[in-house]
């Protein structure tokens, strides 16, 4: 799965925390809310001089962003509420990276199929 197929797919997805996502599909949506948000930041800095931009695009990435993260983690056979180690500084992020990382489940597992490569 490359860049545009990952963002198509996960915005299609917009709010569906059921399912499995792979690690392409999850990684190249991190990539692309780091870009906008990068973006956004110049953009408000060199036009609005507040977070204005910033903090739309935000609020309408979050969503998405907490579902991909959740079917990532159906893809390694864990519940979605590991997300919330997040919420623990350093540690838990470590640990979601750590997650993150892994190779997803081969075949089916309680959460539906093996997503498509």
């Amino acid at each position: 799965m490359g860049f545009q197929d990952s963002i198509r797919t996960v915005l299609s997805k917009y709010a569906t925390f059921t399912g499995r996502a792979g690690r392409p599909e999850f990684w190249w949506f991190v990539l692309f809310n780091f870009l906008v948000n990068l973006v956004t930041s110049i953009i408000d800095g060199a036009v609005f001089g507040s977070p204005v931009l910033n903090t739309v695009t935000g609020l309408a990435l979050i969503l998405p962003s907490i579902a991909v993260g959740v079917r990532r983690l159906h893809d390694i056979d864990r519940s979605g509420w590991w997300l919330l180690l997040g919420l623990i500084p350093v540690i838990g992020w470590i640990v979601l990276i750590y997650f993150n990382v892994q190779p997803g489940q081969q075949g089916d597992n309680r959460f539906g199929p093996q997503p498509a490569a």
